[in-house]
């Protein structure tokens, strides 16, 4: 095999794949794989991936898309919806190693949204956070052949599917072969290439804890780029897939502090770092930001409603659909 991506085996990441192997080991001898629950974890996958590129549906709206229902929301995040499941339906149809179907995935992903769908790109591409240009892509006329390299590799390697599923996304997200519709593609392809190894991790849904970890996914990302090695995305992958295997039932709300509780209780619509402050009257910043907000975001109860500029000064905060669960539940228990 002529190409290998750059990437290191820490003892870490050594670690963190046996750990996920004995976690999924006890997550199949559970069973629970039902139906509902594969259903429930698919739209949590959607939600979850598509959140981070900036669409704002809950995951009630994206069931109700899911059954014919209307749905009042902007059109084109309602398409991006529809392609969305209609990906990951047909995902178990692809070969992770085969340009033609990684082409046509993006076709779907991307139909009505982009001119040129499943075709690689012809001009240049950055990767933006907020105003500011963290990474060029290569350029256009090397796509094809780095992607054809990329995939040989991926056809050939004998590397742990766990392994070369996060090194694959690195890969590709590093090259970004499309004008548009990267980061999506990327996260479905390693959950497939995870589910030709282990069905079961075809419905964990990984992309939502992704999600809840957005700020941390692009600093791998980052480091990884700056290293000129995908350890620190791999170790970042592997942490994501190990709480999503220990979760058995990641749809349940987890358990949350008495911190976190009384920031959901105080939260009201969409509100910024200084007005959370002062609801909760507190004036340690930095206590506000360790005990509150990021425990919450991690745990999946807040959400940022500018997920692509995590830092921006005018950045809000809401109530997530298990945010919102578990503030009803905390309300009733009050009453």
């Amino acid at each position: 095999m002529s190409y290998r991506p750059p990437y290191t085996l820490t003892p870490a990441i050594v670690s963190l794949v046996a750990e996920v192997a004995e976690a999924l080991g006890r997550l199949s001898a559970l069973g629970g794989d039902g139906l509902r629950l594969r259903r429930v974890n698919r739209i949590r996958s959607i939600r979850g991936s598509l959140a981070i590129e900036g669409n704002t549906l809950s995951e009630d709206q994206i069931t109700a898309i899911l059954e014919g229902r209307p749905v009042v929301a902007p059109p084109r995040e309602i398409q991006e919806v529809r392609n969305a499941l209609a990906a990951y339906e047909r995902m178990c149809a692809w070969h992770p190693a085969r340009e033609a179907d990684l082409l046509e995935a993006h076709g779907i992903l991307m139909a009505g949204l982009l001119d040129g769908a499943g075709c690689y790109r012809t001009g240049g591409v950055g990767v933006m956070q907020g105003n500011e240009v963290i990474h060029m892509a290569p350029p256009a006329k090397r796509v094809p052949g780095l992607m054809r390299k990329l995939l040989g590799w991926l056809a050939e390697t004998d590397t742990h599917p766990l392994i070369a599923g996060a090194v694959f996304h690195y890969e590709f997200e590093f090259i970004h072969p499309f004008p548009d519709g990267n980061g999506r593609l990327g996260r479905l392809w390693q959950t497939l290439i995870l589910s030709r190894w282990k069905p079961v991790l075809a419905n964990l849904p990984v992309e939502s804890l992704v999600h809840a970890y957005q700020a941390a996914y692009y600093r791998a990302i980052e480091e990884s780029t700056r290293q000129s090695d995908s350890a620190p995305f791999i170790h970042f992958m592997l942490e994501r897939i190990l709480e999503a295997c220990r979760s058995g039932t990641p749809q349940e709300t987890p358990d949350a502090t008495p911190q976190v509780k009384r920031l959901l209780r105080v939260l009201c619509g969409e509100m910024g770092r200084a007005a959370l402050m002062d609801a909760l009257e507190l004036k340690d910043a930095k206590h506000f930001r360790q005990r509150y907000l990021e425990p919450a975001l991690k745990s999946g109860l807040l959400e940022m409603t500018q997920p692509e500029s995590p830092r921006s000064p005018t950045q809000k905060y809401r109530l997530t659909d298990r945010g919102r669960q578990l503030t009803d539940s905390l309300e009733k228990k009050h009453d």
